[in-house]
């Protein structure tokens, strides 16, 4: 048993005991960190939390608004892309019916100039048939001159004997029925045709050769 100073009195000293409660009780309130290394790393970890849990939520949300953001842009891009394609496809197609139209504008009109001289290719025709076309005479080069003409216009002259009958194209004024014929063919041409590119100047008169009954 410990021994104790008592004074004069019977009680111990007010020095004696309050070191002895001071290094008593309180020592035993204070907790030991080094003791107890889980609850420090706690601690600490929930210290951290509180710290970075409004960055964490900002540095989100701004993710994901960015994401939402690239996505409406990439949308965006594809429907301008879908239609600067279709754009390109529906000028290229004008541009195609243009050319088209205006080539065929420029024959109508290379037609129109070249009508005028169909009367004078038959004169030629009928002149050439009865032999008036003497090679080496000025009748016969005005005529080479006048074809020449015809020619650099791209005018082509069209329909032969012997060649199908096509009523888009030939004018039959006579249907003349021909043993051992088949089919309908051109037996003589009254009158040439005559065709500029897609255009049609005049069709080929022509007498028409029918299968016989």
């Amino acid at each position: 048993m410990t021994d104790k100073n008592f004074d004069a009195n019977g009680e111990v000293p007010e020095d004696e005991g309050s070191d002895a409660a001071a290094s008593g009780p309180a020592s035993q309130d204070t907790p030991d960190a080094t003791q107890n290394p889980d609850s420090a790393e706690a601690a600490a970890a929930e210290g951290s939390d509180d710290d970075l849990t409004i960055d964490d939520i900002l540095g989100a949300e701004q993710t994901g608004e960015a994401a939402a953001e690239d996505a409406v842009l990439a949308d965006l891009e594809s429907t301008l892309l879908n239609d600067l394609k279709r754009l390109q496809a529906e000028y290229a197609n004008y541009r195609r019916r243009t050319e088209d139209q205006r080539q065929v504008e420029i024959e109508r009109a290379k037609g129109e100039a070249a009508k005028g001289l169909l009367p004078v290719l038959d004169d030629l025709d009928r002149a050439a048939a009865h032999g008036d076309l003497v090679e080496g005479t000025p009748f016969f080069v005005i005529g080479e001159k006048v074809r020449a003409v015809v020619e650099r216009l791209g005018v082509v002259a069209y329909g032969a004997s012997g060649e199908d009958f096509d009523p888009q194209h030939h004018e039959a004024i006579f249907q003349q029925p021909t043993p051992g014929a088949e089919t309908s063919t051109i037996l003589e041409v009254v009158e040439v045709g005559y065709r500029l590119g897609e255009v049609e100047l005049r069709p080929a008169k022509v007498v028409v050769a029918v299968p016989a009954e």
